[in-house]
């Protein structure tokens, strides 16, 4: 009896570990961004506050990260849910390329919104 180890190609492990270690990257930008944002009462909600917090080129930054890490992480998320049904080809490919849309217009439609300032 001979058979072939492929190893995980086409498994998934891949999209299993980046959706691990986008989760925890998630986690600590979160806490960062409670502490930045709640902690202090002197870190403003005003739209002065924020578009002076948003002239700083780091932040602006750390907000792109932050919305393509975040897209990534729950529409991969939201992928991996459809996954576990089985569903025809066409189906499959049609869910798969409307996330693909979703993910890209909002991930312009962020960053754009985040250069503006």
């Amino acid at each position: 009896m001979s058979s072939k180890y492929y190893g995980s190609r086409g498994s998934g492990a891949p999209s299993w570990y980046l959706q691990r270690v986008t989760g925890v990257v998630l986690f600590v930008v979160a806490i960062g961004h409670y502490i930045l944002m709640h902690y202090h009462i002197d870190s403003g909600h005003t739209y002065d506050a924020v578009l002076a917090r948003m002239q700083n080129p780091l932040y602006k930054m750390l907000q792109i990260t932050f919305v393509v890490i975040g897209l990534y992480h729950g529409l991969s998320g939201t992928w991996n849910v459809f996954r576990d049904y089985k569903m025809p080809g066409w189906l499959s490919w049609t869910i798969l390329g409307l996330l693909y849309t979703a993910g890209v217009a909002f991930a312009g439609l962020g960053i754009a919104t985040i250069l503006s300032f």
